[in-house]
C-alpha cells in the first residue's frame, strides 16, 4: 500500500536512521519534544511495521522498541534473531545470531522473541 509522506513520518524516519540502536516510543517522544503527540508517533511506528520498514521488538521490560529493517528486502523479511538490552543505558540492539526452533509437525511459527540482557560495551 502506497502511503503519503508526512512531516511526522520524515521526522521519525530521520530519528530511526540516526539512532545507534532500536528506539522505544518514549525515546522518540522525548526527542521530538512536543512537536507531535503520542498517538501520531504510535500510528507512524505501526505503519512502518506494516510496510516492512521497521520491526517491533517486545523487550523483557514490557516496552516495544522499533528498529529499521536494514537487512530485509522484498523476498527476505526475517526478524527471528536475538536482541540485546543493556540494563544500565536501555540500549536495544539486534544481534546477528539467527534463532531456529524445530517445531512439531503441523505447527507454523509466526515469530520468535529472544532476549539477552546485561551491560553493553559502553556500560560494562
Amino acid at each position: 500500500m502506497k502511503r503519503r509522506n508526512t512531516p511526522a513520518k520524515s521526522t521519525i524516519m530521520t530519528l530511526l536512521k540516526s539512532a545507534e540502536s532500536a528506539l522505544s516510543q518514549d525515546m522518540i517522544e522525548e526527542k521530538v519534544k512536543g512537536d507531535m503527540d503520542r498517538v501520531t508517533i504510535y500510528r507512524v511506528l505501526n505503519s512502518f511495521c506494516e510496510d516492512g520498514i521497521t520491526h517491533k521488538i517486545l523487550a523483557d521490560n514490557g516496552k516495544y522498541y522499533f528498529a529499521l529493517c536494514d537487512s530485509c528486502n522484498d523476498e527476505v523479511h526475517n526478524h527471528d534473531h536475538f536482541h540485546f538490552r543493556c540494563t544500565k543505558c536501555e540500549k536495544v540492539e539486534c544481534l546477528d545470531e539467527q534463532v531456529t526452533i524445530k517445531l512439531p509437525d503441523g505447527y507454523v511459527m509466526k515469530s520468535i522473541n529472544s532476549w539477552v540482557t546485561g551491560e553493553c560495551k559502553n556500560c560494562s
